[in-house]
């Protein structure tokens, strides 16, 4: 799996290696391995899902970072059938939109919210102003 690192995902990580709080090792790795599951959870990945000829279920692979990285493994493979692209959409990001993401890029970057970017007005006159009435942001942050 190819995997390009995203600015808050290297400030979220960098975050955690500076940090001096960590009383062991162990301790620093737990954390670390949790919050690199929680930032590949914020992603969108690709499964090639596979038919056998007769058109019963074949082999799935999964995830792929991109359509390309999926198709190039599938043009190595030599099994029979016919194979298709499925993308596989975040639960990070549904439950983001949900409940917030504090300090991820595209959501509310005010330290209190972290609310996802829809809930900022499309609206020409308004355009950026948030529209939830608890959030005392100002205006949405790219």
């Amino acid at each position: 799996m190819r995997l390009t690192p995203r600015r808050e995902e290297i400030d979220a990580v960098k975050a955690l290696l500076e940090d001096d709080s960590f009383e062991s090792a162990d301790q620093m790795a737990r954390t670390l391995i949790k919050e690199v599951a929680g930032i590949l959870q914020m992603r969108d990945w690709i499964a090639l899902v596979h038919t056998w000829k007769d058109g019963s279920r074949g082999l799935n692979w999964a995830p792929f970072g991109n359509e390309a990285e999926a198709r190039s493994f599938a043009s190595k493979l030599a099994i029979g059938g016919t194979g298709r692209l499925v993308k596989l959409h975040s639960p990070g990001v549904m439950l983001a939109n949900t409940t917030g993401k504090k300090g991820w890029k595209g959501y509310c970057q005010h330290p209190e919210c972290g609310h996802a970017p829809f809930t900022h007005s499309a609206a020409s006159a308004a355009r950026g102003a948030c529209q939830i009435p608890t959030c005392p942001c100002a205006k949405f942050q790219k």
